[in-house]
């Protein structure tokens, strides 16, 4: 993958899905990266400001993930604000994985775009690896996946190794400035296949079951999960479960020169890392 980068390149969420991808990546390239979390040696905490200067000083470039979700209250704010510190070091070439069909998720790209014209914007929705990786992979719920979502939906869930490929073409190209790239799979499932899929890739069934919110937020917080998390992402899954994005678009096509990869066939080559 060619690009002129400005190196080192600051990752936020450095420990984080797409982070670890995109260092990986980078690292491959020859790129210096700054991983960053709460628990790195030079920390960064959304929440605290006071440790953001730190974390900028030297960087000449910056990847952004935000937990839990950009559509959360206060997200806006804590982007700009970081927007403007990026602004006051400097820093043009920045790349924000943000949420498609959220409208919390746009104000958000909005208030970095305010003070970095420069920086562009990769929207995904859901990861093929929410199935493979973390709290609601099949191991995890041993094959047996509960959500607030609609059983008639579908959805284009989009590989992560994708969207790691285009926030990396985007760090080492300002063609894509100011830009939103908008990624998708090739073909948009309901849930209910989507885990089925899963399944085969795992070599055994799995059972999906649509669930009321109060039931998510009761099972997450059993798990030790805050409810104000739950809530969210009951919310969450209700704006971009509408509809809304059930088009897939070509953008991987277009930015990498190949087609996106399909859920079957990210799954199948996840678990098949899983099980070395």
């Amino acid at each position: 993958m060619s690009g002129t980068y400005e190196a080192p390149v600051l990752v936020v969420g450095g420990h984080g899905k797409t982070g670890r991808r995109v260092i990986t990546r980078l690292d491959a390239l020859g790129v210096a990266t700054r991983p960053v979390s709460r628990t790195t040696d030079v920390p960064f905490d959304w929440s605290d400001p006071g440790t953001w200067d730190a974390a900028l000083d030297g960087a000449a470039s910056v990847y952004l993930t935000y937990v839990p979700d950009l559509s959360f209250p206060g997200a806006s704010d804590q982007v700009g604000a970081l927007a403007r510190r990026i602004a006051d070091h400097g820093i043009e070439r920045v790349v924000l994985l943000s949420g498609r069909g959220e409208v919390g998720a746009r104000a958000s790209e909005e208030a970095l775009l305010a003070s970095v014209p420069t920086a562009s914007v990769v929207q995904c929705a859901f990861f093929a690896q929410n199935f493979t990786e973390g709290a609601f992979s099949f191991d995890a719920l041993g094959g047996e996946l509960a959500i607030p979502v609609p059983t008639e939906v579908p959805e284009p869930f989009v590989d992560l190794d994708d969207v790691a490929d285009v926030v990396v073409a985007a760090l080492g190209d300002d063609s894509h400035a100011g830009g939103v790239l908008e990624l998708t799979g090739p073909a948009a499932l309901t849930f209910g296949e989507a885990w089925g899929v899963v399944g085969d890739a795992y070599g055994r069934p799995g059972a999906f079951q649509a669930i009321s919110d109060e039931e998510f937020v009761t099972a997450m917080v059993s798990v030790g999960e805050p409810a104000e998390v739950a809530y969210g992402l009951c919310a969450l899954f209700a704006e971009v479960m509408d509809g809304r994005n059930v088009a897939t678009t070509d953008t991987i096509a277009r930015v990498l020169g190949r087609p996106a990869t399909s859920l079957r066939d990210a799954a199948r080559r996840d678990v098949a890392i899983l099980a070395r």
